[in-house]
């Protein structure tokens, strides 16, 4: 028994049957229903392309926010003698500084890449 053959055979779970060779193209015999990408100007440019970036940005530094509002709800209800586990505030805490950490890298990036366009010559 090779290394190969102790792979349990999923050609059925895709429609495909088993191939009788061991090629690549004897197990793709099978695939049918491919087709032939398409070059962008055949694409529909009417169609939406999802969030914009700063839709994507707004909604990250909103999550940042509320995490940190979170941490400090958790802090002054610990302060305050409420019945709140001192676990859960400290987590509540290192979530928004890692969530508020990432913000900052993710900063970093976008304005090193704004600098790196700026230096670029036409």
């Amino acid at each position: 028994m090779g290394p190969i053959s102790a792979i349990p055979p999923m050609f059925q779970a895709y429609g495909l049957k088993p191939a009788d060779g061991v090629g690549a193209a004897d197990a793709m015999s099978g695939v049918q229903g491919l087709s032939p990408l398409k070059s962008p100007s055949e694409t529909n440019p009417a169609q939406p392309a999802g969030e914009s970036f700063a839709n994507v940005l707004g909604r990250l530094v909103g999550e940042v926010n509320a995490r940190q509002n979170v941490a400090t709800d958790a802090v002054a209800a610990l302060q305050s003698g409420q019945n709140t586990s001192l676990h859960q505030a400290v987590i509540a805490m290192e979530e928004a500084n890692i969530s508020f950490q990432l913000m900052v890298e993710v900063r970093n990036k976008l304005l090193d890449s704004y600098q790196e366009l700026m230096r670029m010559q036409i």
